[in-house]
């Protein structure tokens, strides 16, 4: 687990704004996984992000071998009513699909947080002025204070094979903080997801891929 651990920390040390890897679930029943044909869902209102985020991943999931189709190909609607979703998964199984990989934000958290030394006060006031000139910045100077937000997100990865019970594979929980760049934060979360399937063997690696295509080359 040394490579995933070093992927998260340089995800999570590049700046203030990170994405970060908080918790992981892997089904005990499955050792290894290859999926074959992949619905990428990512669950937002917001068209452009959805379009980018599920390009993202499914480009990475082809870079190792599955099928990958963006779920806005399929659908455009999010609010889907319960037998809607069954016929749309029967579809997905007629359809050659194994897998659905689901994104999505599950809550949102404002945080603030305080500065330690503010003005390199000395820990070792006594007196009451000591005490207030140290802490009324926390009223009339804004730079005491640091305000951010943080979004929990959720990934899953479903197996819908027709011969086998549907069933979740895994289930990663991350939080993004204080995103600036739609960009930038859909890159980091995406390669979060895919080095944690590899590492997993959930996915195929990167370089299986590689060499089979250098064997067909040289075949040829």
């Amino acid at each position: 687990m040394k490579r995933l651990f070093i992927v998260i920390v340089v995800f999570s040390l590049v700046s203030c704004n990170s994405t970060q890897l908080i918790e992981s679930w892997k089904n005990p029943e499955i050792t290894t996984y290859s999926p074959s044909k992949v619905l990428v869902v990512g669950l937002t209102s917001n068209i452009d992000a959805r379009q980018k985020f599920e390009n993202k991943l499914r480009n990475e999931l082809e870079m190792r071998g599955a099928e990958a189709v963006s779920s806005l190909d399929i659908f455009k609607t999010e609010k889907m009513t319960e037998i809607e979703l069954k016929e749309l998964e029967n579809n997905l199984i007629n359809n050659g699909f194994d897998t659905v990989l689901f994104s999505k934000v599950i809550g949102v958290e404002n945080k603030i947080v305080y500065k330690n030394d503010y003005d390199g006060y000395d820990e070792t006031y006594r007196k009451f002025s000591e005490d207030y000139l140290r802490y009324q910045d926390v009223f009339y100077n804004p730079e005491y204070y640091s305000e951010f937000t943080i979004y929990h997100a959720e990934t899953s990865m479903y197996c819908i094979c027709p011969l086998k019970d549907r069933e979740l594979i895994w289930k990663g929980y991350i939080d993004i903080v204080d995103p600036e760049s739609v960009d930038e934060t859909i890159n980091n979360y995406a390669n979060i997801v895919i080095a944690v399937l590899e590492e997993l063997q959930l996915v195929n690696p990167k370089t299986l891929l590689e060499e089979k295509l250098t064997e067909d080359i040289t075949i040829k």
